[in-house]
């Protein structure tokens, strides 16, 4: 039976997994981070670490879901819902986009490795994320479908796995002809894609 902890003691060594889990699986992984990894330093048996979470895909999960809000300010209230037109709105949401993942480690993470992610939807419910409130694909799809009307696709999906394209040009900047030029690359590809993606006037 694993020892009964305060309420204190109990938060202390969750906030102490939360920073372990972060450290390490964006560095070496969720795959390669082992349980004893993720105890060191908090005063717990690896047995105990389930008292706190079910597993290390939970954790993994908690720490999405606890950036999960942040990172839908930063690319759609502050990016995509803030311009005053779609396409404006479409490109602040990649340049933004880009940026999370180019600066957070764990968003960055997922995009390089998309695998982790997969492991974590398979081992726990896919609602937890599906339904968060601030989940960003959500709020992607419901400026999509509001602005339905601007858009040259009419499937959705399709115009969501345009912008997913664009955003995996990061995992390619080496394999360019000139990856000086990357930066400039980006920005026109980025205007191109959602000049295309904009139905034009009549």
């Amino acid at each position: 039976m694993p020892p009964a902890f305060s309420a204190a003691e109990k938060t202390r060594i969750t906030r102490l997994l939360l920073d372990n889990g972060l450290r390490l699986f964006t560095t070496q992984g969720l795959r390669k981070t082992s349980l004893e990894d993720l105890v060191a330093g908090t005063g717990i048996a690896k047995s105990t670490f389930y008292a706190f979470f079910d597993s290390k895909e939970a954790l993994y999960l908690e720490l999405m879901l606890a950036q999960m809000a942040e990172v839908k300010s930063r690319v759609i209230d502050g990016a995509l819902r803030k311009e005053p037109d779609t396409r404006a709105g479409l490109r602040a949401f990649l340049h933004a986009t880009l940026a999370e993942l180019e600066g957070n480690p764990l968003y960055g993470r997922l995009m390089t490795h998309p695998e982790e992610m997969e492991a974590v939807v398979r081992k726990l419910e896919p609602e937890r994320v599906t339904s968060a409130p601030d989940n960003p694909v959500t709020a992607l799809a419901a400026y999509l479908a509001e602005h339905s009307d601007d858009l040259a696709a009419d499937d959705p999906e399709v115009i969501v796995g345009v912008l997913q394209a664009v955003l995996m040009m990061p995992l390619h900047r080496d394999r360019l002809a000139s990856p000086d030029l990357y930066p400039k690359i980006l920005n026109r590809l980025i205007d191109i894609v959602t000049s295309g993606l904009i139905r034009p006037e009549r």
